[in-house]
């Protein structure tokens, strides 16, 4: 079972309130706080123009009711496969780093179709900038292969058509999100449409605009 929280913070600054780095924990503040070790879905909202991310982890410690002035809650300690999402945060937050393309990893879930070694293979990403993409697969590509994908971007009637080389892939067995590091390499035309799809998709995130399925 899965317990879905919110955290709404009313300004970018309340960010630091609820997040501590030392261990990738969230608080979230709620009167009925979930037992230790439930797995939980935290919606997050950052001010009311500001990015929504889905974050997923488990409960590791609760405060049923008030105490010192702090509010009941629970301790959330977010999953590895969420820390794009926890980075692109931090950067919000601190300002300024948004808008240095060469960092930027929009942490977005967008269905895309690779050439795989025997066909085709249909899976998503786990962010993206203009650079390159990370592809989530548990056969990734070897290093410095060439690979050629579709991706699929919300309200865009057709698909990217991209190139690009794999950069750095991981594997299972290295207790992370496994998959590929992607590498594009385009002509001007392409990139140009690419910068534009990454910034529009850029906007309606940090709008809220984006639907549920492409920010899990």
């Amino acid at each position: 079972m899965v317990i879905r929280l919110k955290v709404e913070l009313s300004d970018k600054s309340d960010w630091v309130k609820v997040f501590d780095p030392r261990d990738c924990t969230i608080f979230v503040a709620t009167n009925n706080p979930p037992e230790v070790g439930v797995q939980a879905r935290v919606d997050v909202s950052v001010g009311r123009d500001g990015p929504r991310v889905i974050l997923h982890g488990r409960v590791i410690a609760r405060r049923p009711v008030e105490d010192d002035g702090l509010p009941p809650g629970c301790s959330i300690a977010i999953g590895f496969e969420d820390r794009e999402k926890i980075n692109y945060i931090n950067g919000y937050v601190r300002g300024g780093l948004l808008n240095l393309r060469e960092r930027r990893r929009l942490p977005v879930r967008l269905k895309v179709t690779y050439g795989g070694v025997d066909g085709p293979k249909q899976t998503h990403t786990r962010d993206i900038n203009e650079e390159g993409v990370f592809v989530v697969s548990e056969n990734p590509l070897p290093e410095q292969s060439e690979v050629h994908l579709r991706l699929e971007i919300p309200g865009q009637a057709a698909p990217l058509t991209l190139s690009g080389v794999v950069s750095h892939t991981v594997v299972v067995e290295d207790e992370d999100v496994p998959g590929m590091g992607i590498v594009f390499r385009l002509d001007d035309p392409m990139r140009g449409q690419l910068v534009q799809a990454v910034d529009a998709l850029e906007r309606k995130f940090q709008s809220g605009e984006l639907p549920d399925d492409v920010l899990m």
